[in-house]
């Protein structure tokens, strides 16, 4: 397993804003910290989420990418890159491997972040339809895709992107967790960039509350001591 020293380049691939600040804000930061460059791919615009009916779905994918730019810079991440495709329409298929292959080829990470593609029953939240296709898509761009050379050959021979072996990939939202980041340090950040989605989080009463809790929770899990707070992840050696 990758330790977090080793960790220069880091993507992040998720179906939605907020996904990550849910997911693995705190460890974003943490790498930001210690010398790694981050970079978001978001497969949405979010368009379809958020409670104000008000604001029709155009409207709502311009006022989301605004809050991920401001949750993102909370964190220090810069660079963000939005694919376009449809919110709560997405499908694990060859152009969305393909287009995130691109993106891994572009900026050769060590490790790749996103959502598990597996349905989680005990925590309804992280199997929304989009986060199981975008996990499984970010998977397969990562194998056999991103690096294999006769796979999408126009990457390479219109584009000139070289194939790329990411070594791990860090699955949020999983049932089985079995690689724990202690955020004790980052989590003013995280919180932070979670309520820059003020149009998905604005409503919550509590939510330094509900992140201190939950974080609290799988920190005890990883045998960390009292008062610590830590990111889950199943992590997937995949060099």
């Amino acid at each position: 397993m990758l330790d977090e020293a080793e960790i220069k380049n880091v993507l992040v691939v998720t179906a939605h804003p907020d996904d990550i600040d849910f997911g693995g804000a705190g460890t974003v930061a943490k790498l930001v910290d210690a010398g790694a460059e981050v970079v978001y791919c978001l497969v949405t615009d979010g368009d379809a989420g958020g409670f104000d009916r008000e604001v029709d779905n155009g409207g709502m994918a311009v006022a989301r990418r605004a809050e991920q730019t401001v949750a993102a810079r909370c964190v220090g991440v810069e660079d963000i890159r939005f694919l376009g495709y449809r919110d709560g329409m997405v499908e694990q298929s060859l152009g969305l491997r393909r287009d995130i292959a691109r993106v891994i080829r572009q900026v050769r990470p060590d490790l790749v972040m996103t959502s598990t593609p597996e349905r989680n029953y005990a925590r309804l939240g992280p199997s929304h339809p989009d986060h199981r296709a975008v996990g499984g898509a970010t998977l397969d761009a990562v194998y056999p895709d991103a690096r294999n050379p006769y796979a999408f050959p126009e990457l390479l021979s219109d584009e000139g992107l070289d194939a790329w072996t990411v070594r791990e990939v860090w699955l949020m939202g999983t049932m089985t967790p079995d690689r724990y980041v202690d955020v004790t340090a980052t989590v003013d950040r995280k919180i932070a960039a979670l309520r820059a989605h003020e149009s998905q989080t604005g409503h919550m009463q509590d939510l330094d509350g509900f992140v201190r809790g939950w974080l609290a929770a799988n920190a005890a899990t990883a045998g960390l001591p009292e008062g610590a707070l830590a990111e889950a992840f199943q992590a997937v050696v995949t060099a």
